[in-house]
């Protein structure tokens, strides 16, 4: 590679030119008047009207891409927010960079990039370096070479991408570097993620705003907020998405670990979220760190991914991480995980005593919990798991989602003595005794765990209250702090409904005959 590394003296510095921090734990990184604390070509920047202006014209062009770098020092994990108008051409913002030999306002690294083209406005490209990290739309795991990128999903619909991007106006980046993840965000929607795995990553750099090369533009620049992450502050979940399962539309555990992913990582709370599919463990995965939650969203029974992953499991449980399962990951067989999944999340699915009727469930009641914040009365139809094998006594367990189920429930199922009917669930539900479909437990350890019994139908994710409950118990599983409404998070679109699914969409078209 043709560039020169910095030598990484300090992780971060802020000079005497920095604003106060504002209440959110962001630094002002531009005073709004001057460009002290930033080192350009003064022929092509400048403030103006409590902006900062890049502009080239006809008769003042730039020759090479040509960069305003700030000089508070290096950044490595960081939240970045900067609002944005371009008009013509191309731009973006660089972080983790470094600059070239020899070469005034030019620095190689990542860029976000800033584009009147959508199909680039929002992604990840990293000049001097490995070139394409990211198109905008994907998620990536970028390795050794520029040729060693693999799209691993997509976190959105480039029509609906540039849908909530205004060229004609003021829009807000949202950039977050944490460990090996860096994730792009424009007005709130998430645009592009990448993730490095070689040992030789970028890990940390410079800031700086791009003007490119090319025909005449002119960007412009304000309200440069960037507020550090400290591990300690800031929380991470992992997402454990099992194998393919039932069919387009249920059990989509890719499809909706990477949707429930991207909701968190577009929360704008200190917590981020990472996937692994196909049931693996996340390893080797340089660079990785202790998740604070991690989630199996998977099938179950004998097919659990628990099975193979029983001892990673139990020495994060051992060392205080969070577990949580979705849907069919709560079921296991008794004598091989039950007492495992007793002491991970204080109940499991056994076959004989819970069942699995495909009903509408009405919530109308919830405990005092933070898991419920924000969360109000809601119907949703799903294959709700019920009359759960709880710790004795229900001790460290809280139901969190509870209603009593009708007894036809249990007769359409009459047949089905393993998982639709046995008379102990049978007796209970005819005395009109509440059952429990989601519960939240607290281990005597400290560590906390969560079930959840719905998520068979993939489109139920567009039910705020639905997913709502599950995001606060993700970030409540991980130690989080969750806000008083609950974890914000927009309602997927039907598009986004349909990315990342295991089996492709049926056709509706039927031949004449």
């Amino acid at each position: 590679m043709f560039f020169i590394r910095i030598i990484l003296v300090s992780v971060l510095f802020l000079g005497p030119f920095i604003r106060a921090s504002t209440n959110d734990g962001y630094i002002s990184l531009f005073n709004g008047s001057t460009l002290d604390g930033w080192d350009g070509d003064p022929r092509f920047w400048r403030v103006e009207k409590g902006s900062i202006v890049g502009e080239t014209t006809t008769s003042r062009p730039s020759l090479k891409n040509t960069y305003l770098i700030w000089n508070g020092g290096l950044v490595d994990d960081f939240d970045l927010k900067i609002e944005f108008k371009l008009r013509n051409h191309n731009s973006g913002i660089q972080y983790r960079s470094f600059p070239l030999d020899g070469e005034r306002w030019v620095v190689g690294g990542y860029q976000a990039d800033i584009s009147e083209d959508p199909a680039w406005m929002g992604a990840a490209w990293s000049g001097s370096y490995k070139n394409l990290l990211a198109k905008t739309g994907d998620k990536t795991v970028v390795g050794e070479t520029s040729e060693d990128l693999e799209v691993v999903a997509q976190v959105g619909d480039l029509k609906e991408i540039a849908g909530a991007i205004n060229l004609n106006d003021w829009n807000t980046y949202h950039i977050t570097a944490r460990g090996s993840q860096c994730i792009h965000r424009i007005n709130g929607i998430q645009t592009a993620e990448f993730s490095e795995s070689s040992i030789d990553r970028l890990t940390s750099g410079l800031l700086a705003l791009q003007l490119h090369s090319g025909p005449p533009m002119e960007v412009r620049f304000r309200n440069i907020k960037l507020r550090p992450i400290k591990a300690e502050d800031s929380k991470e979940i992992l997402f454990l998405a099992g194998k393919k399962s039932h069919g387009y539309g249920a059990h989509e555990h890719k499809a909706g670990c990477h949707l429930l992913a991207r909701c968190i990582n577009e929360s704008d709370l200190a917590v981020s979220a990472q996937v692994v599919t196909e049931g693996k463990w996340p390893e080797p995965w340089t660079g990785y760190r202790k998740p604070d939650c991690v989630v199996m969203y998977c099938d179950g029974f004998r097919r659990h991914m628990a099975k193979s992953h029983q001892d990673k499991i139990q020495s994060l449980v051992d060392a205080g991480v969070g577990v949580a399962c979705l849907h069919f990951g709560v079921e296991v067989e008794p004598l091989e995980l039950g007492s495992e999944f007793l002491d991970w999340i204080g109940g499991y699915f056994e076959i004989g005593w819970s069942v699995n009727p495909t009903w509408e469930a009405q919530f109308n009641v919830f405990p005092e919990h933070p898991i419920t914040r924000g969360v109000v009365p809601f119907s949703i139809r799903d294959e709700w798991y019920y009359h759960m094998r709880f710790k004795p006594n229900m001790e460290g367990v809280t139901p969190i989602l509870s209603t009593i189920p009708p007894v036809e429930t249990l007769i359409l199922r009459a047949d089905d003595k393993k998982r639709g009917i046995n008379p102990t669930v049978l007796s209970k539900v005819q005395l009109g005794e509440a059952q429990h479909m989601a519960w939240a437990y607290e281990r005597p350890s400290g560590g906390r765990g969560f079930g959840f019994t719905g998520g068979h139908f993939h489109n139920n994710w567009k039910e705020d209250n639905f997913r709502m409950v599950v995001l606060n118990a993700l970030l409540w599983c991980a130690h989080g702090q969750i806000p008083t409404f609950g974890v914000p998070s927009r309602t997927p679109s039907d598009i986004d409904l349909t990315l990342n699914q295991d089996f492709p969409k049926p056709s509706t078209n039927s031949k004449s005959k």
